[in-house]
């Protein structure tokens, strides 16, 4: 084992010198403090806009081409990695398995620590074994240095895919070797080495667009309504039918015919009440189009023209 010396500090582990009097500020002053740190959080994250947008394309080549994105990652950053995959399938209807997460210890780790886990390289290297060329493998790193995750981009590599670091560590040992590097430079945490606080919150800014980008160029919404969620329940489905409303100004009733003749498809919904095709006309347009709306209407329009 390496003497701590040896071993260099990422930013995310460096002392913060505002942060040093914690233990005796009052419970307000305390709060104050960690506001004032986490503000700074949005700013280092437009800073790598233009690398998340080079990550964003290289998903939507994935996901439009029948391939998979992977998240992999350990700890905090590896369950945030979990939640926004997870989170993905009800908002915009995303087949079960297009977007995976691969945790360090596996399933047992969202809930209970299993810190020993992120330095288990073999389970990195294994978490990457049904990752296919064309695919796009993205780790999620704070200190940007995490062996299972490093482990897991190598092998990804090695296997034809593209491969994305997100972390907060600029300088990262792992960078060189992927594709783009995502690296908010959030500094050192109000708790020394605490990267649920300022690097968690960067990382779930960072997922929460990659993914949420990655889906609308993908023509999972039409305008800015998550047309394609699944209505799996009573208030989705009261919530489909105002999506349905907004997007076309059709009166709820209207709405709730036009779902039931698109069989419960918006996307279909929305086309028909729109352009006033029939059902199977408007899937059809949505299938020549890959699922986008506007090009569905255009396509219309030039057919109806």
């Amino acid at each position: 084992m390496r003497p701590v010396d040896e071993v260099p500090l990422s930013r995310t582990e460096q002392r913060n010198p505002r942060s040093a009097s914690i233990d005796r500020m009052s419970t307000l002053e305390l709060l104050q403090l960690i506001n004032a740190e986490d503000c700074q959080v949005p700013v280092a994250v437009a800073g790598v806009l233009p690398e998340l947008a080079a990550a964003v394309e290289l998903a939507v080549a994935a996901l439009a081409g029948g391939h998979r994105v992977h998240y992999v990652g350990a700890g905090t950053s590896g369950r945030i990695a979990v939640l926004d995959a997870a989170e993905l399938i009800p908002t915009f209807g995303l087949e079960p398995g297009r977007v995976v997460a691969h945790i360090a210890g596996g399933s047992p780790a969202l809930t209970r620590p299993s810190e020993a886990a992120e330095d288990d390289e073999e389970a990195g290297a294994a978490a990457a074994a049904d990752v296919s060329a064309g695919d796009l493998v993205v780790g999620v790193t704070a200190s940007g240095r995490t062996p299972y995750v490093r482990a897991a981009l190598i092998a990804a590599r090695a296997r034809g895919a593209r491969t994305v670091l997100v972390s907060a560590n600029p300088a990262s040992p792992i960078a060189p070797g992927v594709d783009v590097h995502v690296a908010p430079d959030t500094g050192p945490e109000v708790l020394t080495g605490s990267t649920r606080m300022k690097a968690g919150t960067a990382q779930k800014l960072v997922l929460n667009a990659f993914s949420t980008a990655t889906m609308v160029r993908l023509g999972r919404t039409y305008s800015n309504l998550m047309t394609d969620m699944l209505a799996s329940n009573a208030k989705l489905r009261d919530r489909q039918l105002r999506i349905l409303a907004e997007a076309t100004g059709a009166d709820v009733e209207s709405c709730r015919d036009a779902l039931r003749a698109a069989g419960g498809d918006a996307k279909v919904a929305v086309v028909t009440l729109i352009s006033g095709a029939a059902a199977e006309v408007a899937g059809a347009a949505l299938a020549e189009t890959d699922g986008h709306v506007h090009r569905a209407l255009r396509l219309l329009d030039h057919h109806i023209g």
